[in-house]
């Protein structure tokens, strides 16, 4: 195993992700699975108002995979569409080399290791593009149910 690729800040994470499970009423949920490694990551959650009421994950991911997972789940309550939009794009732009996402997903800079192994991006991008999309399909759902309603 890599020790700076799989610290112990990754592995705590890895082996302690919140809200893993369902939500009794999701308003939008998404799936996502890398293709090259099998990692797979289903997020479900619920808006109020534009902003992350709650949220449930289904992880089946290597140890960074979960890390990733785990700075979601943790930061995911109270974060409005967009900014889990920015975490999404903000973390796939750390891993090519800009600097790690400031704010609410700070945490994310713990894994800047896995910048030097691209065979890693997709698993640890995973959640965070389930969550993004989760969130629009919601936000789409919230618009279609007031146009007809």
């Amino acid at each position: 195993m890599n020790d700076a690729l799989y610290s112990s800040e990754i592995l705590r994470l890895a082996a302690d992700i919140p809200h893993i499970g369902r939500l009794a009423r999701p308003d939008g949920s998404a799936r996502r699975v890398s293709r090259l490694c099998g990692s797979e990551v289903e997020v479900e959650i619920a808006l109020e108002r534009g902003v992350v009421s709650g949220i449930a994950l289904q992880v089946k991911a290597c140890a960074l995979g979960q890390a990733s997972s785990a700075i979601l789940a943790k930061h995911a309550i109270g974060a409005t569409a967009a900014e889990i939009a920015a975490a999404r794009d903000g973390l796939a732009a750390m891993l090519k080399g800009a600097d790690a996402p400031e704010g609410r997903f700070a945490e994310l800079s713990v894994l800047e290791a896995a910048r030097g192994y691209p065979a890693r991006h997709a698993s640890i991008r995973l959640a965070f593009e389930a969550a993004a999309e989760a969130c629009a399909r919601a936000q789409n759902t919230a618009t279609e149910t007031t146009l007809t309603g």
